[in-house]
Parts: C-alpha cells; sequence; structure tokens
C-alpha cells in the first residue's frame, strides 16, 4: 500500500522471489526508478511483472482472502488489531485454494484503520516492545518464510478435498451483507457503532476458516429466512 521508498520496493521484490512469490501488486506506488531495480537485484522481473492499482478497492478485487498486517496489535480491544501471528497464518493458507493477497502497509504509518476493516483477518509479527516496528522488507521476509515453511510441508490434497471448492471472497462478502441486514433488522446492538463491529467480526470469523462454497451456500439460506420472517412479524404489527 503507497510504498514511499524504492530501496524497500526493491528488497521486497527480492524476498518475494527468495521465498518463490511471484506477483507484486502495488496500490498507488511512486514511478519505480533505477534504485528500485537496483535493489531487487535478480527479482527485476517481479518489478517488470507487478500490477499497478490506485486504490485498496482495486487490490481487493483481485484476491479472494485479504490478510492486513499490523505492526502494533494495540492495547485497546478492537475488530480490527486482533492479529494472529505469521506461523498461524501459514498454517491455515495451504487449506485455501483461492488467491490470497497479503497487504502490507506504508513505511510511515501502515495501513489505517479503514482499510484494516476491508481484510478478512489481520497478522502481526511478534517483536520486542522496546522497538515493535519493523522496516517494510523484514516483515515481508518473516511473512513469507512462515508460508515457505509450510509450503514444504504441504502434503498432497485428499481426493476429498480435491473435489471441495473454497469460498470465493464475492460469496463471503455476500455471507457478511446477510449478516449485516440481520443485525440491522434486528436493530441489534442498539448502538450502530458497534453493530458495525460485530459485522467486521463476523467477516474476521468467516476469514479465518478458510471456509467451503458448499458451507457458505448453506448459511444462506437459514440468514435470509431470519430476516424475512422478522420483516413480516414487524408488519404484523402494523
Amino acid at each position: 500500500m503507497e510504498p514511499e521508498y524504492q530501496m524497500n520496493i526493491g528488497f521486497v521484490a527480492r524476498t518475494m522471489k527468495n521465498f518463490g512469490v511471484k506477483e507484486l501488486i502495488l496500490v498507488n506506488p511512486p514511478e519505480l526508478k533505477g534504485e528500485a531495480y537496483k535493489f531487487a537485484m535478480h527479482a527485476k522481473d517481479v518489478l517488470e511483472n507487478a500490477k499497478i492499482v490506485k486504490t485498496v478497492d482495486e487490490a481487493l478485487k483481485i484476491v479472494d482472502v485479504a490478510v492486513g498486517t499490523t505492526g502494533i496489535s494495540g492495547k485497546v480491544y478492537l475488530p480490527e488489531r486482533t492479529p494472529i501471528s505469521p506461523e498461524e497464518f501459514a498454517k491455515r493458507a495451504f487449506l485455501y485454494g483461492g488467491k490470497i493477497g497479503i497487504f502490507f502497509g506504508r513505511e510511515s504509518k501502515g495501513l489505517s484503520n479503514e482499510e484494516l476493516e476491508k481484510m478478512d483477518f489481520t497478522v502481526t509479527v511478534p517483536t520486542s516492545e522496546e522497538y515493535p516496528v519493523m522496516n517494510l522488507s523484514h516483515a515481508v521476509a518473516v511473512v513469507l518464510y512462515e508460508i515457505y515453511k509450510q509450503r514444504i510441508k504441504a502434503e498432497t490434497p485428499t481426493e476429498e478435498n480435491r473435489h471441495l471448492r473454497k469460498a470465493t471472497r464475492e460469496e463471503k462478502d455476500i455471507l457478511v451483507k446477510y449478516w449485516s441486514e440481520l443485525l440491522e433488522t434486528l436493530n441489534y446492538p442498539k448502538d450502530p457503532i458497534r453493530r458495525k463491529y460485530f459485522t467486521i467480526m463476523f467477516r474476521r470469523v468467516i476469514g479465518r476458516s478458510f471456509i467451503y462454497a458448499r458451507e457458505i451456500y448453506s448459511l444462506y439460506g437459514p440468514l435470509r429466512l431470519a430476516i424475512e420472517k422478522i420483516k413480516r412479524c414487524e408488519n404484523d404489527k402494523h
């Protein structure tokens, strides 16, 4: 997200190639110049093939699961500030067959709260309280290293799992929309801000579960039916 330094962009590309990751998406970056390619070393092809988009929403359309990264989890409980570790994430990543996008923030201020709210869940690297903020490329290296370890360990899928399709981002968004509509219909919680956080927490649960399409479609019906019944009851009262 809006990388600020050519050197870091180059180092990120180099780190990606170290761990066998080739698809780089840059959101509103500066024009890539010589310094970026210099520090990319033998990963210049990663930069040359990078997708350039203007907004986080454009990037979200490219992936099925969006994983935000945050350097500091914070002492106050907020749904967008309850991350899991890179190791926990990596173990779950290979349960999913779709495209996973790992979003890293700006060097100076990371991802905004608004951007984090759009993620399915967040990951943070445990660091010393004395100096918790990591360099961008170092954070990328830690996360990709954990994924690479799991890739090596990944077992061949069973015949049963081979035929199960994971839910797409669009299918999960529909489920979250139904959940939000149910909360609105129930007027629960009454505080709109808390209602918003209930929806964010539901998105986190669905994002962490790597749910199958068949499972997600089985949830559509009960939620739709509940919404319709509540609305009918309300209409009958009036």
